[in-house]
């Protein structure tokens, strides 16, 4: 089995649900249970290339390389699998340079991992933040306060410039464009695992949705409620592998995913109202 990175960048807020919520955000994002990180499920991706290949192929490559629909699941299986989208990096308010693009230890030791098993031999090793008081920024950053300081949403860190060696590994496999690399070189930061905790938790979208009754323009009864979404620029990553089925071979699936990976995509809920608007990479 042959498997690339796959890197999702969110251009509108993102909502890959779980169903009804048991919380005061009655539709939250899917998460993993046991870290709490946001993801996005693989189920979800692969639908969305599916339609997209089915559209812009037909039917019969679609059926070779993602498998045939449900009537016809035992004629053979798929030739491309596709893992959960895990958080690499959240964008988060900042006192200065707008925003931050935002990871943690933890979040780039499990990249690292899904590199290696992509056959990417050069990716960094797991960085090291001291305490929970500090966060690691690039050379170019522009998100410090007089040089020395970030403040992420309510959190005050001190900045030490350790980040260059992930921040340039990390920027041309998530944008081509030498401008946007520049730009994410230069919010990119590196928190404590305690504080990308609470930042997972206080830093989504939540946004409270109503529907009017016509005639008096007032809320219709039982129609308030909370939702959950990923922010805009949000950046998430996976891996997508290709194992023979007889009927595609992974070079095919890999030229056909990245033809895909092309155009912009929308995942997960709520379309008609401009979520989920996506960009693929393959790395």
């Amino acid at each position: 089995m042959q498997a690339k990175l796959i890197f999702l960048h969110a251009l509108s807020p993102l909502h890959a649900g779980t169903g009804q919520g048991v919380g005061a955000i009655d539709l939250p994002i899917a998460r993993e249970k046991g870290t709490e990180i946001p993801i996005v499920p693989g189920s979800s991706l692969k639908g969305v290339l599916r339609d997209a290949c089915q559209a812009l192929h037909g039917n019969g490559t679609c059926t070779r390389i993602f498998g045939p629909d449900t009537d016809n699941a035992s004629a053979h299986a798929g030739a491309v699998i596709l893992t959960d989208l895990r958080l690499v990096a959240l964008p988060v308010r900042s006192l200065a340079g707008v925003f931050a693009w935002v990871s943690s230890p933890f979040l780039l030791q499990r990249l690292a991992r899904d590199a290696q098993m992509a056959g990417l031999s050069d990716a960094p090793k797991e960085p090291s933040v001291a305490n929970a008081q500090t966060v690691l920024v690039s050379s170019t950053s522009t998100i410090q306060v007089n040089n020395a300081e970030v403040v992420l949403e309510d959190v005050k860190l001190n900045a030490q410039t350790q980040a260059d060696t992930w921040a340039n590994w990390l920027a041309p496999k998530v944008f081509a464009d030498e401008g946007w690399q520049a730009s994410f070189k230069a919010r990119f930061a590196i928190v404590h695992d305690d504080v990308m905790a609470y930042l997972l938790q206080v830093a989504t979208d939540v946004t409270a949705r109503i529907r009017l009754e016509d005639d008096t323009k007032t809320v219709a009864q039982g129609a308030l409620w909370y939702e959950e979404a990923l922010p805009a620029e949000s950046i998430l990553a996976g891996l997508v592998a290709a194992q023979p089925n007889g009927e595609a071979q992974p070079d095919e699936v890999f030229e056909k995913v990245s033809e895909l990976a092309q155009h912009p995509l929308q995942v997960g809920g709520n379309a008609t109202v401009g979520r989920g608007l996506c960009r693929l990479s393959l790395a």
